[in-house]
């Protein structure tokens, strides 16, 4: 029998990493903020939004909002974590449904 490597523990010790980019279709103001930090704290990963050399835990409305995207902007969705998958998707959703 192989003891080369365990899959379990592996998983165990490795949590997915996902990553997308929207390009915003309004200004990242008080409503989709919101929108955002509701959505974020539903989840267990660790959620990072990245524009323009900044990062922020888009949990908060007043850090996402001082992120300063405006329309045009490209926003990156990165989370770490059991659900990260489903962060990411929901909070691209988010963003790029802003009005």
């Amino acid at each position: 029998m192989s003891t080369s490597s365990d899959p379990t523990t592996t998983s165990a010790t490795t949590a997915p990493k996902h990553e997308t980019a929207v390009v915003l279709p309004a200004n990242l103001h008080a409503r989709p903020a919101g929108q955002l930090a509701r959505a974020a704290a539903g989840f267990t990963s660790a959620i990072q939004l990245e524009y323009a050399d900044r990062t922020v835990n888009p949990t908060g409305v007043l850090a996402v909002m001082g992120l300063g995207a405006t329309v045009g902007s490209t926003v990156t969705v990165r989370a770490e974590g059991h659900d990260a998958e489903q962060a990411v998707t929901e909070l691209a959703r988010i963003l790029a449904t802003a009005e």
